[in-house]
């Protein structure tokens, strides 16, 4: 796994929630002020990129594919995720991704909420993700 500083280290958030709206295909359209603060990326270098781009490369393929399937079916999603910043530094936020429906209950895009993951969650899910990641080939 990567040897680059975690931002905790360099850069807390602690207290603040990072939001992004994205539409169905995953681009974001809205990214709020912390979430910018701390990928290190401009709002319009954001809005209408795919959220992707932080998304860490360690992170594993099926983490991503259990979250788009739970959201995509109408459902919440929560879990641990890596992501990286612009200047290469890494984060874990404890997130939770929410489908929103328009008045006919049709899914028309995606809000998500984070805050930082706490040290043990880290510690829990880090050795599965190594795992997934490292199986995935």
């Amino acid at each position: 796994m990567s040897k680059v500083t975690p931002i905790d280290e360099e850069y807390h958030f602690e207290g603040s929630i990072i939001i992004s709206q994205t539409d169905l295909l995953g681009n974001i359209t809205f990214a709020n002020r912390k979430f910018c603060e701390v990928s290190g990326y401009a709002v319009d270098e954001l809005v209408g990129s795919s959220h992707n781009i932080v998304r860490h490369p360690e992170m594993p393929k099926a983490a991503f594919e259990k979250m788009w399937n739970t959201i995509s079916s109408g459902h919440t999603w929560n879990g641990l995720v890596k992501n990286i910043r612009k200047d290469g530094l890494y984060y874990w936020v404890d997130t939770e991704v929410l489908p929103i429906e328009d008045e006919h209950h049709n899914v028309i895009g995606y809000i998500a909420s984070r805050k930082p993951a706490s040290r043990k969650n880290i510690e829990e899910n880090e050795a599965t993700y190594e795992k997934m990641y490292a199986d995935q080939g």
